[in-house]
């Protein structure tokens, strides 16, 4: 081989390899599209994203109209004297068709910011987004997208054909100021050897820098983590599972995970269901279903607890309050005493299933909405009012058919809703869809219910 040749053979090889890099399709982060777009096209045949008027990222809404009772009203609920004003906005990021686009999460909100998620739900390849909403400059900020992240960190072997297609655990503060969260299947269809699924994750995110850490991978093998709860005094993340169509482990696993090692410091057979709460009065001991761990002695022992579907924080009182099931059966319970007490049936229309309830910081009020997994427009959308001095129930507003009229959107159940740190506004996450949508939900959604001051007196 003459001198030429040998000097030029190296730059053809470059020339070569240059070309065969350029034929590879390059990497797209993220959900997968659907393999048969024109199914999904007549299942949710509305344009993405949804938009509100002239641009408007968010519309605010003030009119005695709130306060029209619907038809369906049981008798003794009361209606409030003042009408609220109500912000609405869409999530930001539907920019195509979601499986559908939902919400699920409880957040939490810290001064002006309510932190709080959306999804693309059903897997086996969706996303989660993690939010900031600013309640003061009514505007989002995007922190992490899920799917994209852990595609960037090289996570997922070749074989698994799954991506978290949601985010269902509680967002809560760590003692470091991060926001821990999990993600969740987007539906349990998914969650089986055959698409390569071995769990999920847990995270955590920056809200001042948006920067995401993964903190634990498949902590328990091939179960997903819908239930989550963070004691930041003590460091300790609490998760419940939900069991995976093959994993070797068939119970509902509760378990323990020190954020300064990062370590799982206690793990046990039937956790909770779908939510826990815990007694920061009381040693920080958390409680579910007929049971009670003790961070102390590291051990579950009996608890006169009921099935907690959803549970407030604990009051100045010292007293929890939840409901069970799909029912709204209202009970309290007082760590101090171990005592339970069913209250009676709160719901207010027809719709009754309840997933979250906020207490304020007087104790006095509690915070819902009827109409967790769909069905709160049929009601008109009744966001209450429980006073546990009284045990009456109060609407603050009907908002379903204001925003229907002049948004075509039904905000028709709510998974996730948190009052803020003064009691003056309550955050409401939606589940609904919008007008010409032929089945139910499709796009996710935001109200934030400004709460009179006349309505939340005190004497």
């Amino acid at each position: 081989m003459s001198l030429r040749s040998l000097l030029i053979a190296p730059f053809a090889w470059l020339v070569v390899a240059s070309v065969l890099l350029a034929q590879q399709k390059p990497k797209v982060l993220g959900p997968t599209p659907p393999k048969d777009p024109e199914k999904m096209r007549k299942l949710y045949p509305l344009p993405y994203p949804p938009r509100l008027p002239a641009g408007q990222t968010v519309v605010t809404e003030r009119t005695d109209a709130f306060l029209t009772p619907s038809p369906t009203l049981r008798e003794g609920v009361e209606i409030a004297k003042v009408a609220p004003t109500v912000d609405f906005a869409y999530y930001p990021e539907q920019n195509y068709i979601g499986n559908p686009w939902s919400h699920r999460s409880d957040g939490i909100v810290v001064g002006d910011k309510y932190y709080t998620s959306s999804n693309d739900h059903l897997a086996p390849k969706g996303t989660a987004h993690l939010w900031e909403y600013d309640g003061a400059k009514k505007s989002f900020r995007l922190l992490c997208d899920t799917a994209r992240f852990l595609e960037s960190k090289n996570v997922f072997p070749p074989e698994m054909n799954y991506r978290p297609g949601e985010m269902q655990s509680r967002i809560d503060l760590g003692p470091d100021g991060r926001l821990y969260y999990c993600t969740d299947r987007g539906s349990p269809t998914v969650t089986h050897d055959g698409n390569g699924w071995k769990g999920e994750w847990i995270l955590a995110t920056d809200p001042k820098t948006a920067e995401t850490e993964i903190i634990a991978q498949w902590p328990v093998d091939r179960h997903t983590m819908p239930c989550s709860l963070v004691d930041p005094g003590r460091s300790l993340m609490y998760v419940g599972t939900a069991v995976g169509r093959d994993a070797p482990n068939q119970k509902i696993q509760f378990f323990v995970l020190d954020l300064k090692t990062r370590k799982i410091k206690f793990q046990c057979d039937d956790g909770p269901y779908r939510v826990c709460f815990y007694s920061p009065k009381h040693g920080g001991r958390v409680y579910w279903e007929g049971k009670c761990y003790d961070p102390a002695t590291n051990q579950v022992t009996p608890a006169n607890v009921p099935n907690v579907r959803s549970a407030s924080r604990e009051t100045p009182q010292g007293l929890i309050y939840g409901t069970s099931g799909t029912k709204a059966d209202m009970w309290s319970y007082n760590p101090a005493t171990d005592e339970l007490k069913q209250l009676g049936n709160v719901g207010v229309g027809t719709i009754e299933y309840i997933s979250s309830i906020e207490a304020d910081p007087t104790g006095r009020y509690l915070y819902y909405v009827p109409g967790a997994h769909g069905g709160a427009s049929r009601d008109g959308t009744p966001i209450v009012q429980y006073d546990v001095k009284t045990g009456k129930r109060k609407i603050l507003a009907f908002v379903h058919q204001t925003i229907w009229s002049k948004y075509k959107y039904a905000c028709d159940g709510s998974f996730g809703n948190v009052l803020d740190e003064k009691g003056e506004r309550f955050f409401i996450s939606w589940d609904g869809w919008r007008e010409g949508q032929p089945r139910g939900t499709e796009s996710a959604a935001l109200t934030v219910l400004h709460i009179p001051a006349e309505e939340r007196r005190l004497d």
